[in-house]
């Protein structure tokens, strides 16, 4: 397992006339087989963005003419990526307001509240009305719960006396598209409330998300996954198309299998903390993890978003300096990769390779614009002139991420960093846990961020299977006495959770899955990863390895072929392949000797008995969906997204006949989750704020 890969490159340097149709002869089998696959349209996840945008709309014309809005801060980021502040002005908005305690000063007879169905919400409201009643105010409200309106504030809203003065709608805000293979709902906090605080009501609106999905896309023919919550999950989604069925059952989304998705494959966070716990190495999980990454949106320096000056001469694009005697200002950037294809390059890789990759891509542009000076025709210079725009584009893009890296790599070549890592690295390898702990320790007394400390512990309690009490309890006591006794109620979460407990405690059998799911992969290269562990230096992701006992089975049945076979695979003799869906089958043992439970449950077509499902046509590709539930990590994003690009063949979820090399197509994965998470934000989730009661 490569150590500190991260911390290795140092800051890059940015340098005729129609003819008749003619009958195609057909095919000899040679030729069919080495006929390239159609283009595969996926799934168009814009669909779901505009549902968003158009329930928002309609939500607006509801209420006529001018209007002011108060707007759930947490819900800024969310609509940003759905909508425009212009679009907002067009459907009658005339101020905006953050929803916040205190009185609301309105100019408009109309205002509408947009906010999550929460206590602390309705009480400001209902302040606010009052308010406005008592200083003889004329006003008409209206609320907008989202992403569905509950019983409680209904209740509330009557306790407080302002039921009556206010008219009560919701706003169907589910999967937001982050990516176009990426979608997300966006709710930050549902690790916690589902696993600490026994709270389903993230379980019901991911059900309800997904049914969406189906009803879209057609139904998926087989739900398969990992974990309790899971389960629930997919009892709740099967109740649900029963229900709506009972409803309508002629409807074609409930009834027959999706022709474009072959199957469900739900897990929760709780079945892998390993991987949230472990830093994150890729470009954009280590961007997450040292700058913060908020609903697709990063503060960066603002003069690394200014406009890029055209470089003349033969010198290569640079990046500005930074640092200086003033504090840069700040500016929020759209980390999106369908308008940056510099970012689309560089998202999914091994920071190790960054690096080098910008030189490339710098050289590369230098040479684009010296092609100015070859220009000899008038032809030429049009096309030139033609290309300018995206060069300047590129180049904008190459200054912005070569910063963003000069950045990142000092962070990354501190000794805590770098001792973080190699602490990480030996837990997973199982390497001399007793240095491990001492290494912890030291950490602590260096005061080290506390959630590079957290993180490690509960790293060490997973593996490990948990903590000597005397020990466990004086590292409390260092912990507490360190960074502070507000911090009591985290620690007492994270026993409750069992991310950090006494020994004897359930534990994962880490040797066992070391084994037979190859967690760990020697000899990665981070330049042409072979195996989805790159994304981790050598740690491939449990969570990824459970997903490919489902959809890419040759990828985990390689452990178990020896080292021969594993050379091989990274000879490049031997492939992953996608196959057909057919659950657990293979791995049940395995599987099953992880914490939760396991399912699958094929969605029969309405009327047929069988099950049986049958081919999708030759050719024809195909889409995983992949639900994360509490939440998943941009490095898993990006396993998952290198399965897509390696795997080459799959079918539909049910086989009626066997299997033939005719039937191998392509398969992608669209990732779907309740948040983008790292080990920080879950352990803020985790961390009440001073003022609030610890939970019992």
């Amino acid at each position: 397992m490569a150590s500190a890969a991260v911390a290795r490159p140092p800051p890059p340097t940015q340098a005729g006339p129609s003819v008749p149709p003619i009958r195609p002869a057909p095919l000899s089998p040679a030729q069919e087989e080495a006929k390239p696959l159609p283009a595969d349209p996926g799934v168009d996840v814009g669909v779901l963005k505009e549902l968003a945008k158009t329930g928002l709309v309609e939500a607006l014309n509801s209420v006529p003419g001018g209007k002011t809005l108060v707007l759930d801060p947490t819900l800024a980021g969310p609509l940003g990526l759905v909508t425009e502040v212009s679009l907002l002005k067009q459907h009658g908005v005339d101020k905006m307001f953050w929803l916040e305690a205190g009185a609301l000063s309105a100019q408009t007879t109309n205002i509408i509240y947009l906010c999550r169905p929460q206590i602390r919400w309705m009480k400001i409201i209902a302040e606010q009305i009052k308010g406005h009643t008592a200083a003889n105010e004329r006003h008409a409200y209206t609320l907008l719960l989202v992403p569905r309106r509950t019983i409680l504030c209904d209740r509330i809203l009557e306790e407080e006396g302002v039921f009556g003065d206010i008219t009560l709608g919701q706003l169907k805000l589910e999967f937001i598209p982050l990516e176009e293979d990426v979608l997300s709902l966006e709710m930050e906090n549902t690790y916690k409330e589902v696993f600490l605080d026994g709270d389903n009501t993230a379980i019901y609106y991911s059900a309800q998300a997904l049914m969406t999905v189906q009803q879209a896309f057609g139904l998926f023919p087989r739900i398969i996954g990992k974990g309790d919550a899971s389960k629930r999950l997919c009892d709740l989604l099967l109740r649900m198309r029963q229900a709506g069925l009972a409803d309508d059952p002629t409807s074609p989304s409930l009834s027959l299998p999706s022709t474009v998705l072959d199957s469900l494959i739900v897990l929760d966070r709780q079945v892998d903390m390993l991987t949230p716990m472990c830093t994150q190495l890729t470009y954009q999980g280590l961007i997450d993890e040292l700058m913060g990454i908020k609903n697709s949106y990063v503060e960066v320096d603002a003069t690394l978003l200014s406009a890029a000056p055209q470089p003349m001469g033969g010198q290569p694009p640079t990046a500005p300096a930074l640092g200086g005697s003033t504090q840069p200002k700040t500016k929020k950037h759209l980390l999106q990769a369908s308008t940056d294809a510099v970012f689309s390059e560089l998202r999914d890789q091994n920071f190790s390779v960054v690096a080098g990759h910008l030189n490339r891509l710098a050289r590369r542009l230098t040479e684009d614009y010296e092609g100015r000076h070859r220009a000899q025709t008038v032809e030429q210079l049009r096309d030139f002139v033609g290309r300018l725009g995206g060069m300047q584009s590129e180049h904008q893009s190459l200054r912005l991420h070569t910063g963003l890296s000069e950045q990142i790599v000092p962070m990354t070549q501190t000794e805590i960093f770098n001792k973080s890592l190699e602490v990480q690295q030996n837990l997973i390898a199982g390497y001399d846990v007793n240095a491990q702990y001492n290494t912890i320790e030291d950490l602590i007394n260096r005061e080290a961020p506390l959630h590079v400390v957290v993180r490690l512990l509960c790293l060490f309690s997973i593996t490990v299977g948990g903590i000597k009490p005397k020990t466990l309890e004086n590292t409390k006591r260092e912990i507490l006495q360190t960074y502070g006794y507000q911090y009591l109620p985290l620690l007492l979460h994270l026993s409750t959770l069992n991310l950090l407990c006494k020994s004897p405690a359930p534990h994962l059998p880490l040797q066992s899955l070391r084994k037979h799911l190859r967690l760990l992969v020697d000899d990665i290269s981070e330049q042409s990863p072979s195996d989805i562990a790159y994304v981790y230096s050598g740690y491939a992701p449990l969570s990824i390895r459970l997903v490919q006992c489902v959809s890419m089975k040759p990828a985990v049945v390689a452990a178990e072929m020896g080292e021969k076979a594993v050379g091989e695979h990274k000879e490049g003799k031997v492939t992953p392949r996608a196959h057909p869906i057919m659950g657990w089958k293979g791995f049940e043992e395995i599987v099953r000797s992880v914490p939760g439970e396991t399912f699958d449950e094929v969605q029969k077509p309405e009327g047929d008995g069988t099950g049986k499902v049958d081919l999708l046509p030759k050719g024809h590709s195909t889409t995983t969906v992949v639900f994360f539930l509490g939440g998943c990590t941009y490095t898993e994003i990006a396993a998952l997204r290198w399965m897509s690009r390696q795997t080459r063949g799959t079918w539909t979820s049910v086989p009626s006949r066997a299997v033939s090399d005719d039937d191998w197509a392509g398969r992608k994965y669209l990732i779907c989750t309740t948040s983008i998470v790292n080990g920080s934000s879950l352990i803020d989730s985790l961390s009440p704020p001073p003022w609030a009661p610890i939970s019992t």
